[in-house]
């Protein structure tokens, strides 16, 4: 596990490689790390924390490998330049405000998985146009979505 708060507001760190082993990102554990470009998640990560990432405002991809089932809230809340996010299959829920202000996604495909996407997840995302959604959601939150945002229902 990477503890909590345990890189929180390294403001030099650019880039991170995380250890095969690791199964869990504590929360706040690189918040803050406004120069953070880029971060290497290993396999067997099963959740990313609250506000892990929150404030990595540099960091412009990520690819969450196979095997996460969550995203807590504010897990991305922050990362304006952050383009584009791999989610995998598994992902069950988003977290409220998880992407919060993720202002330079454009567009997003949630996994097949997810069941639950929290309130305000996508809020302040100014730039997303289109998001595809699977069937099978059961909850979407207050605010999830921007209104400028085209909501695009994937069929079976």
């Amino acid at each position: 596990e990477i503890g909590v708060c345990a890189f929180s507001g390294c403001s030099s760190l650019e880039s991170i490689t995380l250890p095969d082993g690791i199964t869990e990102i504590g929360v706040c554990a690189f918040s803050g790390c406004s120069s953070l470009e880029s971060i290497t998640l290993p396999d067997g990560i099963t959740e990313i924390g609250v506000c892990a990432f929150s404030g990595c405002s540099s960091l412009e991809s990520i690819t969450l490998p196979e095997g996460i089932s969550k995203i807590g809230e504010g897990a991305f809340e922050g990362c304006s330049l952050l383009e584009s996010i791999t989610l995998p299959d598994e992902i069950t829920e988003i977290g409220c405000w998880a992407f919060k202000g993720c202002s330079s996604f454009e567009s997003i495909t949630l996994p097949r998985g997810i069941t639950e996407i929290g309130r305000s997840a996508f809020w302040g995302c100014s730039s997303l146009e289109s998001i595809t959604l699977p069937d099978g959601i059961s909850e979407i939150g207050r605010w999830a979505f921007p209104k400028t945002t085209k909501v695009i229902r994937r069929r079976k």
